[in-house]
Order: C-alpha cells, then sequence, then structure tokens
C-alpha cells in the first residue's frame, strides 16, 4: 500500500510541471485523432450535422445544468454549445425527489438517452425523465436558449423521425420496436398511431437512431444482451417489414471490461455509511457490454459517413468514440473496408478538415468569474442561498446530511482520464462544530478528504463509504487553510488521497487506496466533488445554525494529455509484442518472426526499425539490419509480413495509439493489424481485426525508443 501512494504521489507532483493547462483532446495535431474522442463521461451520443457544422447531445442523469449540447466543425474537436436547462425547478417546480429533500433522490434518473435533430429553422431535443416522461427542448439556435415542453407518456430511448411528408415520428421499444406521431404542433401524439414495426425476435435493442437516406429507412440500435453490439434494421417503408445486420460487434478498443458494484438492493440503504455491497472481479479477456454499441451516423458534406457511439470505458464511466463507416452492400458498417464491425483506435480526421485542436471544456477554476466554470455540474438541484461566488472563492454553506451522498450543494465535474489529479485550496475557519467539507471522489463507494470542526478544533480527516473514517492531524488555531488532493488513474480505476499544510509545496498521503469502479446504479463515472455539509444529528438540526467552507484554486493536471512522446517519427524502436513478451524481428530470410530475450537477435539491429512519417500518421518501419522495410504481401491469411528494398503503398502502416507506450500496426493494404498468434508459431501477418480486451492477442506492442 505504501509502495502504490508512494508512486501515485510522485507522478502527482510532477502534473502541474508536464501537463499544467493541456487537456485531452482526440485530435493529434496531423491530421489524425485517437479515440475516445473524450476521456471522461459522454453517455448515449447522439449527433446532427446543420450545414458545416455539426451538434452533439448527451445524457446527464440527475446532474444540473442538464441535457448537454456540444459543437464540432470536424466532428472531433468539439466545445459546449449550451444546456437546455440550468435547473431542475425550471422544469418541474416543487419536486422534492430533484433536491435530496424529504429522503428522495433521482440517482441513476433524471435526463437519458436524447434525440436531437434540425428541421424547417428549429432544434429540437428531446429525452425521457423517469417519472415525468418525454421531454421537449426547442430552440432556434444550439446555444440557447431553449424553451420547454412536457409531452409525457411512455416513450423513452426513442429517436425522432421528421420524414418527408411533414409527418414526426418517435421510434421506441426494446426488442419490439414501436412508432408514435407527434402532433404537428408537439402538443402530444397523434391517438391511435401507435404500432409495432419490428416485432419482437428481430435481434434489435434498445436506444434507437432513425434515419431516411436515400428513400430507405434505417434504425440502429444497442443490443446489450449477451454482449454489447450495434444493430441496424432497414425497410423500404417505415412500417417495415424490415430485415436486421450487425454493423459493429466485438470492439472494444483494447479495454478491459470493468468491474461492476453488487449487492446493491432497492430503496436508499446503499446510500448510507457503512452499505452492504461490494465491488465484483475484474475480468481479464470478457467483451460484454464494454464494447462500442448505442449510437448514431452523420454524413458529411463530403460525402463520408461517420458513427458517434457510446462505450462502457472503465473507471471514466461511458464515453463517446468516433468510427468511419464504410457502406457495404446497402449496409452502413462501422469500420474500414476489408475489416467490417470494427473502430480503428486511431484514424484520419473526416474530410481531412480539421480544426484547432481544442478541449471541449475549460476545467480549472479560480472562482474569480462571475459565473462557475461551465464544465461544472450540481449533484442533484442546489439551494441558490446557499452558495456564492464570494471574493473570489466558492462559498458553499453547510446544510444538514447524513453523508456525501445526500449533501445538498455538492459541485462536481467528470474525473477525466487516462490519468489525472484534482486539487483545491480549502479554507475551513468558519466551520463550526458538526461541519465537514473537502474534495470528494463521488462514486460507490465514494470518499473524500478534508476538514472536520469537532470540539471546536479543525481535524484533517479520510472517510470512505464502508470504512472507518481516518485522522490524519488536529490543525493548531492558526491553521485554517489546506490543499487538498485526488489522484486517479481511470483506467486502472483507483485513486488516492493527499494533502499539504504547507501551502501546497509537499504533500502527505491519508486513507486507502479508492477502487473507481463503474456502477449501474447512479450510471455514472467517477466525479470529482466539492462539498460542505454538517452531519445530521438526530433531528436536532433545525435549532442549529451551520458554518461554510471557502474553495479556491481547482485545478485538474493531465499528465498523458500531451501524446507528441505516442508517436515516434523518426526514432528507431523495438516492438515487444504484449501477447508473449517477444519482438518483432526482421530476418535474414526476409519474413518478420518473433525473438526472444537471450535469442541472438533480441539486443540486436534485427529487431530495430526506424519510424519513417508519411504524413498523417501514416509511417514505414525500416529494418536496421539492412533487411528493408516492413511490407504487407497477399490478403486474408496469408497476408505476410515481409522485408522489401523499397517502400510502396503496401508498407503504409497507420500508428495506432493505445497509450501508455503500446500501439498497434494498422497495414493500409487489409485495414487490419500486423500481428502473430502467441499460440500457433506463425510468422507476422497482416490478418488480426483488432485487440483483444487484455491486448494479449498478438497485435498490440510496447514500443522502446532505443535512438
Amino acid at each position: 500500500m505504501k509502495k502504490i501512494f508512494a508512486w501515485a504521489l510522485a507522478i502527482a507532483a510532477t502534473c502541474s510541471i508536464q501537463a499544467q493547462n493541456i487537456s485531452w483532446t482526440a485530435d493529434n495535431g496531423n491530421g489524425t485523432y485517437t479515440n475516445p474522442l473524450f476521456y471522461d463521461e459522454f453517455s448515449d451520443p447522439d449527433v446532427i450535422r446543420v450545414g458545416e457544422d455539426y451538434y452533439l447531445a448527451g445524457t446527464t442523469m440527475h446532474c444540473v445544468p442538464g441535457l448537454v449540447v456540444l459543437h464540432s466543425k470536424d466532428l472531433v474537436n468539439w466545445e459546449l454549445a449550451s444546456y437546455c436547462f440550468d435547473r431542475w425547478e425550471d422544469i418541474f417546480p416543487g419536486q422534492e425527489k430533484f433536491t435530496l429533500n424529504d429522503g428522495k433522490n433521482i440517482y441513476g434518473q433524471g435526463v437519458w438517452a436524447p434525440v436531437i435533430r434540425y428541421n424547417d429553422g428549429k432544434f429540437y431535443v428531446f429525452t425521457n425523465v423517469n417519472g415525468n416522461g418525454l421531454q421537449l427542448f426547442i430552440s432556434e439556435s444550439a446555444n440557447g436558449p431553449w424553451e420547454h415542453r412536457a409531452l409525457g407518456g411512455h416513450i423513452y430511448d426513442l429517436s425522432v423521425l421528421f420524414d418527408d411528408d411533414g409527418k414526426v415520428w418517435a421510434i421506441h421499444g426494446y426488442d419490439e420496436v414501436k412508432v408514435t406521431q407527434f402532433k404537428p404542433d408537439f402538443s402530444g401524439y397523434v391517438e391511435g398511431s401507435e404500432r409495432v414495426i419490428i416485432p419482437r425476435g428481430s435481434a434489435m435493442g434498445e436506444g434507437h437512431h432513425a434515419y431516411k437516406i436515400d428513400g430507405q429507412y434505417y434504425i440502429l440500435s444497442a443490443e446489450y444482451s449477451p454482449m454489447g453490439r450495434l444493430q441496424c434494421a432497414r425497410s423500404k417503408s417505415l412500417f417495415g417489414p424490415y430485415e436486421t445486420a450487425a454493423i459493429s460487434c466485438d470492439e472494444s478498443l483494447g479495454t478491459k471490461k470493468f468491474p461492476l458494484v453488487e449487492g446493491i438492493g432497492r430503496g436508499n440503504s446503499w446510500m448510507s455509511d457503512g452499505a452492504k455491497f461490494r465491488i465484483g472481479r475484474t475480468p481479464d479477456n470478457e467483451l460484454g457490454n464494454a464494447t462500442v454499441h448505442q449510437g448514431g451516423m452523420v454524413q458529411t458534406p463530403g460525402g463520408s459517413w461517420w458513427g458517434c457511439t457510446m462505450l462502457d470505458f472503465v473507471g471514466v464511466g461511458r464515453t463517446t468514440c468516433l468510427c468511419p463507416i464504410t457502406w457495404t452492400d446497402g449496409w452502413p458498417m462501422f469500420g474500414l473496408e476489408g475489416n467490417p464491425g470494427r473502430t480503428p483506435r486511431t484514424w484520419t480526421i473526416p474530410d481531412g478538415k480539421p480544426s484547432a485542436p481544442k478541449a471541449p471544456y475549460q476545467r480549472n477554476d479560480d472562482f474569480n468569474g462571475k459565473q462557475l466554470q461551465r464544465v461544472w455540474q450540481w449533484n442533484h438541484e442546489p439551494v441558490a442561498t446557499k452558495w456564492s461566488l464570494t471574493k473570489g472563492k466558492l462559498r458553499l454553506q453547510a446544510l444538514s446530511a447524513e453523508n456525501m451522498l445526500w449533501a445538498h450543494n455538492t459541485l462536481t465535474q467528470r474525473c477525466i482520464g487516462p490519468v489525472s489529479t484534482a486539487t483545491v485550496t480549502l479554507d475551513g475557519s468558519h466551520l463550526k462544530d458538526g461541519d465537514c467539507a473537502g474534495l470528494g471522489m463521488l462514486n460507490l463507494p465514494y470518499a473524500w478528504v478534508g476538514l472536520v470542526r469537532d470540539g471546536g478544533q479543525l481535524q484533517l480527516q479520510w472517510h470512505h463509504q464502508q470504512k472507518e473514517a481516518v485522522t490524519a492531524a488536529t490543525l493548531d488555531k492558526k491553521q485554517t487553510a489546506v490543499q487538498l488532493r485526488i489522484y486517479a488513474d481511470l483506467d486502472e480505476m483507483w485513486a488516492t488521497f493527499s494533502y499539504s499544510t504547507d501551502g501546497g509545496t509537499e504533500f502527505n498521503a491519508i486513507g486507502d487506496t479508492l477502487p473507481l469502479p463503474y456502477q449501474l446504479r447512479i450510471f455514472q463515472g467517477s466525479r470529482y466533488s466539492l462539498f460542505c455539509f454538517h452531519k445530521a444529528d438526530a433531528g436536532n438540526d433545525a435549532k442549529k445554525s451551520f458554518g461554510y467552507a471557502d474553495f479556491d484554486n481547482f485545478t485538474v493536471d493531465e499528465p498523458l494529455a500531451d501524446r507528441t512522446a505516442n508517436f515516434p517519427a523518426g526514432k528507431v524502436i523495438t516492438l515487444t509484442n504484449l501477447a508473449d513478451g517477444s519482438r518483432l524481428t526482421a530476418l535474414r530470410r526476409g519474413l518478420c518472426h518473433r525473438a526472444y530475450p537471450n535469442s541472438r537477435e533480441w539486443g540486436g539491429d534485427d529487431c530495430k526499425f526506424r519510424v519513417h512519417d508519411r504524413g498523417q500518421g501514416r509511417v514505414v518501419l525500416e529494418a536496421m539490419n539492412g533487411m528493408g522495410f516492413v511490407t504487407v504481401t497477399g490478403m486474408g491469411l496469408s497476408a505476410d509480413v515481409r522485408l522489401v528494398k523499397e517502400a510502396d503503398d503496401a508498407s503504409l502502416i497507420q500508428w495506432q495509439d493505445m497509450l501508455r507506450g503500446q500501439c498497434m500496426l494498422l497495414s493500409l493494404k487489409t485495414n487490419r493489424y500486423i500481428g502473430c498468434s502467441p499460440t500457433m508459431g506463425e510468422p507476422y501477418s497482416a490478418r488480426f481485426v483488432g485487440s483483444d480486451p487484455n491486448r494479449r492477442n498478438g497485435c498490440v506492442f510496447k514500443f522502446d525508443v532505443v535512438e
């Protein structure tokens, strides 16, 4: 445990130097992008194009502001356009479940699976809100303001189709797919219009995305049982009959399936400290639902088609990736020609028209502005009179709560991967006895580090939902401000906590390593959270006055966001296969094979290759033993990887950034990956469709620069 903490703190200490103000963007700066589009949560994506502009809507569950809409010029670089609403009270006045009052909450509910459309000069965003039915937001601009209409009904996980005859349809249902017609003024539904268009047992799922293309109707849906896949149905009539096919499957982007939180019962018992639930095993090489599945597609002005799809992505939660679409026999197959159904990790930006690389949000906040940075979201509806931006600080007034999950006015933002460190300064001088405030990781289980006022003294404490609190120190009366920090490795799904009492010069570890599993209770990934509450006291809180906490200089550092070292152009490298630890070697007989430690080839030029940059992330590999360039010959199982004296088109490789010094080599001759089976004794070939979740099927390498 001490070694984990020491390692985490050492990395965290370098974050401010290495990655200050650098945030993840999929754009590699060379005409390519690397999935995921966002290394933080963006679930249930729905995408459209209006003229030269793209818009993406996604789920925000119980958080406000809610129902996010992003804007892009190139499908890769996105920026916030607007939220459709700022407060639950604005659209559902008086409903206690949105406010964490009276023992009610909407964890795992709220806004989910929205659909965005544009028609006749207006934007439309439809979404279900649990217990309130279908909601509609309308605006003449994606930047808002948005007009809200409550449509009600039991229509969810829907798509919306504006048909050529002026009729507007909702496509909805799981397994059995239905359509229901909207009234022309969107005041409700046309009575008697609901009908089944795809019967049960047709291999369709949920989360539909419907289109009419060249006179044919297409419906995409997510099938999650027994594993996540993207299905497609097509028909010449909206009402069928439809034929169906899988258009994306088995794609995990080389990411392991996450361990789930198990044993969460009904009711609110899981929100209590000491709740009895457990974290399941971590699968080594299972796919399950942690694959590319729910999502939609869009055509660029240049005529190419692209899909924006969701995948369950370890500690991040659910996020979005971008995939080229290849039309094959009338089906929109996600993937490249010759490799249908699989999404490249790295590929060229659509239409070759990239905009300037940018991240969707400004994550750091010094709280000097008149408003919070728009990346922030409140956990449930905030009490407006109990927080403020005051003299360059965020002030949170304590309100009574059992624990952090029940605390009002908890301000959150999604954790961003692959690795990030959140740091904030907390002034606890105005906390009163029983008050606590700090920096938390909102998840199941939750944990936090912060200050607690007890017996008139401030104590530095660490709390874990399922463990006893740890007290690190009692501060003297002159010490009221501390720096708090969480270091999170979202890929490996764990976090550590630390604090500083000397202005941020030295940080000290506190508490245990916190696992960061994904869970299907609140349907969200991990969130950094600022909170202040008074520990509930047997119903006597109404007679007490509580204190407040001031937060300042919240920063998020991302040491792996700068990926320039992940593309070793011009360097000499070795390539070690993760499947068996062997190195790619250029045999004197003109084939690429494997070399093992202690072999003659292992440390020599036979295992060294120079990376020649050919633009747009494309490379050729030159063997340093003089045998020539790595080149693919043949197709299918016989797509040998050989050495030729002069590089040609069959030598071109699209470098696939797998992060943390790992890569795949995508042959642009076969659109498949160069690899070799760890068990068959074969030479290298370019026949692999993609990586397994554990990256050990033979086509993922660790590269090391040797020159």
